[in-house]
């Protein structure tokens, strides 16, 4: 079986208490680390990979992000999938050749871009020619940012997802969702739904995020930024205790470090 098809496999749950859990790696290392753990698939995460690369979320080149996520594609044996954002204006075929040539089995695709809501038919119809470029090459998750952007209302991202669905989409992603409208989404949208879970334990877990109606659950850069907090942690500790009898760095004052 293909990198794709297993891929596409992974996302007939059998039992809804076991969504897919993809984690998301931010280089080469995470994701050797996520793959030997023993997850089935990775999904980068733009934001994890924008820190790693030294960007704001949302402003890293698309050349960079192209180049990460191939490091991170080739790093491991399991299928890889690419938040690459919004496209970054880039042709539906160019696309699509861009992420094949990365080594990736899917994409995220946001239907916002610079904080502002694209135009739900025209977005479907863009996400309808990636998914004649693609053929069944590549798993494509439409990305809802209703949520996102202050439309509380689940009739507005359940009618986007419809669009998307209709346009080729293989799962949608109603990014920012409450946990409360996780059954009322999952009764309204056709296929996988993927639902952003947070790691600071005030969330449900997978299991009972997919008894609610998620397929697929996904971190974000939350694992990126947890690391970056354990490091900070490590590297005080460390400072502190460096810090010689002469006061903090010792008596040459820390050139030597």
């Amino acid at each position: 079986m293909s990198k794709i098809e297993t891929f596409r496999a992974l996302h007939r749950r059998p039992v809804p208490e076991d969504p897919l859990v993809l984690p998301g790696p931010w280089d080469a290392a995470s994701a050797r680390v996520l793959a030997d753990a023993g997850f089935p698939a990775l999904a980068t995460p733009s934001a994890g990979i924008a820190a790693s690369l030294g960007h704001q979320d949302g402003r890293t080149p698309a050349d960079e992000m192209f180049a990460a996520v191939a490091r991170i594609a080739r790093a491991v044996d399991v299928p890889v999938s690419a938040d690459v954002e919004h496209g970054y204006g880039l042709p539906p075929k160019e696309l699509v050749e861009r992420l094949l040539e990365a080594g990736v089995v899917g994409c995220n695709l946001e239907d916002s871009v610079g904080g502002v809501l694209k135009d739900a038919h025209a977005h479907a119809d863009w996400l309808a020619e990636v998914r004649s470029a693609a053929a069944d090459r590549l798993f494509v998750n439409a990305r809802v940012d209703t949520f996102l952007r202050g439309v509380t209302d689940p009739g507005r991202a359940i009618e986007r997802a419809a669009l998307y669905v209709a346009a080729g989409a293989d799962c949608v992603y109603p990014i920012g969702a409450p946990v409360a409208v996780l059954p009322l989404l999952r009764s309204g949208i056709r296929g996988p739904v993927n639902v952003l879970a947070r790691l600071d334990g005030e969330d449900p877990s997978p299991g009972e995020l997919g008894a609610l109606g998620a397929t697929r659950v996904t971190f974000g850069p939350g694992l990126q930024r947890r690391t970056a907090r354990a490091l900070r942690e490590t590297a005080d500790r460390l400072r502190d205790g460096l810090a010689g009898p002469a006061g903090r760095g010792g008596r040459d004052g820390g050139r030597s470090r």
